[in-house]
């Protein structure tokens, strides 16, 4: 299996922040094998961090201190720290019995704000250090599942975002940093997205991305005198803005059918004044500005390109690659996939990408099924590299996003909640129909892959639908949606019963839209993965599943991985979990290998 070691050893990097004076870039790397830190300078990437678990971070204001953070074997109880100059860590808020999700940092270098659930343990609330003093105030305790964003650049206020308990809902307010006001920016009834803002340089109003009153989001702009906002421009798909720190620029990336097409515009008319020539057709993301404006970073990916750091000089529009990840995969065998709609049970138009094998033999090709999690997401045409060893090893590889995803406005979005949830399951029927009729594929040859929510749509395929699926690979899914609201972590179960269902209202729907308890329909082969600290979905979700097809003497197998949570992080673990999970899939489906 050397070749699909190579596609799971490919390093990816991406960028955090920059450094006070533009030169220096914080990147986020995996060439250990975990995500760790290094500094780009001058075209060299040196290591800050070499620790046991991944790490994130971003350099603070001014000091150009770094501030770590990271979790204990994929518990996702994050835990803040400052890294010091011998490169050890120094506690900044640590209690391992509790949640630390950092925000933004004033841009005086004076504050952080961070979000806990060292209350209550269930609701996060809001509170901003002064790293000069190591004092804190809580600026929000209102209950429900906070999230703080960036400061005004004149440190009076900060953006918090709170989930409702609404599907696809949330609010965004505006809080006093030093004082009690609070302002709730975009009141609104419908269910709607209400992203957190990227602010003028004065503080005078801010950006944001929105769905309020409207089906595709657009760009508004709130004016904090007035506390008054308005719509002021229609990007016509979902995106994202992002003001450079000196206001000269506005970036507004979109996401066009998956992938990301993006353009500047003078920060304060809205004049148009360049679109962003991309390295190909793919992924941007992780956008970052320097101070002076000046540059702007961003990692590009796609299904050629597992991930690196690029920089956009806004002068000269030019653009240049700051890393280079180590890649052993021949980018020849690889495929770009093709985009494709296909008509659902109900004719909803569902898209689809598909991955075709190059270089074949004539023959027809099994193929596998991505599922993507969430289900509040989105797959998009990047670098995986499941996908690019089935392809290189002879698969078909088709990629929906079912109805529910992200992308494709708030109410294809909506289609799936609650007592819908089967509706997305129908699409993967419609989806083995669309495929039994492409002359190339072998849709008597078809498997279900997926992680998270996607596992749980494995899972449901194979017991709702077993005469269509010949096989099945499972990584931290959803057996049970009951016995997942009740055992999931306390934070998460009542944000996941508003997409789900309610334990008190919807229960015995909640009964009948789960695997298990269709479970002795399932006959087809199923290999599971699973983390033993996963915070999100249970391990017991998979044993319970396991034990029960071990008693039915359905072919199973069952990997669970100590040290990991909800998905696999660290490179040992993937390189064991992945090859095991593709010969599994070469057994069952017996692709030709393309010459």
């Amino acid at each position: 299996m050397a070749g699909v070691r190579d596609h799971i050893e490919a390093r990816v990097a991406l960028p955090l922040s920059w450094g006070e004076d533009g030169e220096r870039l914080l990147v986020q790397s995996n060439l250990s094998g975990t995500m760790q830190l290094f500094e780009w300078r001058g075209g060299t990437l040196s290591p800050l961090t070499d620790e046991k678990e991944p790490v994130t971070g971003r350099y603070l204001p001014v000091t150009d201190r770094i501030l770590v953070v990271r979790d204990e074997g994929g518990n996702e109880r994050q835990q803040l720290f400052v890294r010091r100059d011998d490169g050890s860590l120094q506690d900044l808020v640590v209690d391992a019995e509790f949640i630390h999700s950092p925000g933004g940092a004033s841009r005086d270098g004076r504050w952080l704000a961070y979000a806990t659930n060292r209350r209550n343990r269930v609701d996060f609330d809001v509170v901003v250090r002064d790293l000069a003093t190591d004092t804190e105030r809580t600026v929000y305790d209102a209950g429900g599942w906070a999230m703080p964003g960036e400061f005004s650049p004149d440190g009076a206020w900060l953006a918090v975002a709170v989930l409702t308990e609404r599907s696809g809902d949330n609010d965004l307010f505006l809080v006093g940093t030093d004082h009690d006001e609070r302002v709730q920016v975009a009141v609104h009834d419908d269910e709607a997205a209400v992203e957190l803002p990227t602010w003028l340089p004065d503080s005078s109003a801010c950006y944001f991305v929105s769905d309020v009153g409207r089906d595709v989001p657009a760009l508004a702009r709130h004016d904090v005198a007035t506390s008054t906002w308005r719509y002021v421009l229609e990007p016509g798909w979902e995106a994202e803005a992002l003001v450079d720190p000196t206001g000269r620029h506005l970036l507004v990336a979109r996401n066009e059918e998956g992938w990301t097409r993006a353009g500047l515009y003078d920060a304060r008319t809205l004049a148009h004044l360049a679109e962003v020539e991309l390295p190909g057709n793919g992924i941007a993301s992780c956008w970052t500005f320097s101070r002076d404006g000046r540059r702007l970073a961003y990692q590009f990916t796609s299904p050629l390109v597992p991930g690196d750091v690029w920089a956009l000089d806004t002068s000269s529009m030019t653009t240049a690659r700051l890393t280079t990840s180590p890649c052993a995969v021949d980018t020849t065998r690889l495929a770009e996939p093709e985009l494709h709609r296909f008509a659902s049970f109900d004719g909803e138009s569902i898209p689809t990408y598909l991955f075709r094998p190059t270089g074949g033999s004539g023959a027809m090709t099994p193929v596998v099924v991505l599922v993507h999690g969430g289900p509040e997401a989105q797959a998009l045409p990047r670098w995986d590299p499941m996908v690019g060893a089935l392809v290189e090893l002879g698969f078909a590889v088709a990629v929906p996003n079912v109805r529910g995803s992200t992308g494709y406005g708030k109410r294809y979005q909506h289609l799936d909640d609650r007592r819908k949830r089967l509706d997305s399951v129908a699409d993967l029927a419609s989806l083995h129909e669309w495929l039994a009729r492409l002359a190339s594929v072998d849709a008597d040859r078809a498997a279900l892959v997926g992680g998270s929510y996607g596992g749980y749509m494995v899972l449901a395929g194979l017991t709702l639908q077993p005469e269509l699926w010949a096989a099945g690979v499972d990584v931290v899914g959803i057996s049970s949606l009951v016995t997942f609201l009740e055992n999931t972590s306390a934070y998460r179960r009542r944000f996941r019963e508003r997409e789900y269902g309610f334990l008190d209202e919807d229960r015995e729907f909640l009964i009948e839209a789960s695997p298990l308890t269709h479970v002795e329909h399932l006959r087809a082969p199923l290999f599971i993965v699973h983390g033993a600290n996963d915070p999100r979905v249970p391990l017991s979700e998979a044993e319970q599943l396991h034990r029960t097809l071990e008693e039915k003497g359905v072919e199973s197998e069952l990997l669970v991985y100590e040290d990991e949570g909800h998905g696999l992080q660290k490179l040992v673990n993937r390189l064991d979990a992945y090859p095991r999970a593709i010969e599994f899939l070469e057994r069952q489906l017996h692709p030709t290998r393309p010459t």
